[in-house]
């Protein structure tokens, strides 16, 4: 077994673990009943899940730069999904980071279109991320 695939698959656990905890601390929160008196723990999970969705995405790259000197060749469409997957990321933990900021002060209703929001766009990375695989 390569070196590198070790890499790769080590920085997929984390990967897929993250994508888990933003998407599952997300709903968890709302569904199937309210949690949302437990809104700030559930948002340093899923504020923790975003840096680590952050910086595993990153590892990504570097271990490609590391072992073969370039980044994937991406396509088009690969190439709008990464963007889109990024996008959703840096506005997940910036969502996450400001509830967890000025949270307290914001309504029942407010709270619950935050995390409302926090599961929408983690479901924006995980669909994003589908197309990034399989049109790379």
């Amino acid at each position: 077994m390569g070196s590198e695939n070790l890499a790769y698959a080590l920085i997929q656990v984390a990967h897929n673990f993250g994508a888990a905890a933003v998407l599952g601390g997300a709903l968890f929160t709302l569904w199937p009943t309210s949690r949302l008196e437990y809104g700030r723990t559930f948002a340093w999970l899923i504020l923790c899940a975003w840096g680590v969705q952050i910086a595993s995405g990153g590892l990504f790259g570097v271990t490609s730069l590391y072992y073969y000197g370039e980044t994937p060749d991406l396509g088009r469409i690969a190439l709008i999904a990464l963007a889109v997957k990024v996008v959703a990321a840096i506005t997940g933990f910036m969502l996450a980071a400001i509830y967890l900021m000025r949270g307290k002060t914001w309504t029942r209703a407010g709270v619950r279109r935050g995390f409302q929001s926090l599961a929408a766009l983690a479901a924006i990375a995980l669909t994003a991320a589908a197309f990034l695989r399989w049109f790379s």
